[in-house]
């Protein structure tokens, strides 16, 4: 196997879909045995003392994709969702937009699911992360 340089490298990585760089990270991690999830970092004590030192809320790293609302231009939805689940068939696609609110998504990042939900709601479809 040709050994690939770093520009060749990023240069692939840059032509990768969204869920083809998702699938990638996801196989660097099995691979290697780590995680590409940010360390969390315990905060510094204010020197006045910090008057909400309640429970911080951790930042949500998952999320799933739910397609609520198709909206009026439903063959752009089906493209958009086609697009972002390239395993499914037209059939597939169409019946998951028509049966909203349904899951498009499971379990990704927040760039991905951000990313997605712009897919979806520029053909017209309303989305929800959760």
């Amino acid at each position: 196997m040709a050994k690939l340089t770093k520009d060749e490298l990023l240069k692939a990585v840059e032509e990768m879909t969204v869920l083809e760089l998702a699938d990638f990270v996801k196989a660097l991690e099995e691979k290697f045995g780590v995680s590409a999830a940010p360390v969390a970092v315990a905060a510094q004590p204010t020197a006045a003392g910090d008057a909400s030192s309640g429970e911080a809320k951790e930042e949500q790293t998952v999320f799933n994709v739910m397609l609520t609302d198709a909206g009026a231009n439903k063959i752009g939805a089906i493209k958009a969702v086609r697009e972002l689940v390239p395993t499914l068939g037209l059939q597939e696609a169409k019946t998951l937009v028509e049966s909203a609110p349904k899951e498009v998504l499971t379990g990704v990042n927040k760039a991905t699911a951000e990313e997605a939900k712009k897919k979806l709601e520029a053909a017209g479809a309303k989305i929800e992360l959760k």
